[in-house]
């Protein structure tokens, strides 16, 4: 079984690029708080890459900042790529299926009326909305 759900910040804003065949992608990173202090007594974050399509990425872009708490649930997928220099990297990142912004200060009063039109969610779930298939060509990266 492969789900994780995490809890933290958005380091900087989200930004959505489209695919050739317009699905909306965007790739994020949130900072998640460690539960113990080190030794120093300062709490350390985990900076975890996120990927997101479709409505998701696009409700992120429309109402999540810098700094913003946020919730996502998704599957840790690793990936590996050979860089400029022949060299290989692997990556590894959440791919996004839910998410739920915890705090919001971009866009408030558009979004707690869209809420009450039920034409935005707090959560969402990008490919149960998508009737397509993701291939690896379709991915920006």
């Amino acid at each position: 079984m492969n789900v994780v759900v995490l809890i933290g910040r958005i380091i900087k804003d989200i930004e959505v690029r489209y695919t050739e065949k317009d699905l909306a992608v965007s790739n994020f990173t949130i900072a998640v708080r460690k539960d113990y202090k080190n030794v120093n007594g300062e709490y350390e974050s985990d900076f975890i890459n996120c990927v997101s399509f479709g409505n998701i990425s696009e409700y992120l872009n429309k109402y999540a900042n810098k700094g913003d708490l946020v919730a996502v649930k998704g599957r840790i997928q690793t990936r590996n790529y050979e860089d400029k220099e022949g060299n290989k990297r692997y990556i590894t990142e959440v791919f996004v299926d839910k998410t739920t912004l915890l705090s919001s200060r971009k866009n408030t009063q558009q979004e707690t009326n869209e809420y009450k039109d039920a034409s935005v969610k707090t959560e969402t779930n990008a490919l149960d909305s998508l009737d397509i298939k993701i291939e690896d060509s379709d991915l920006p990266f």
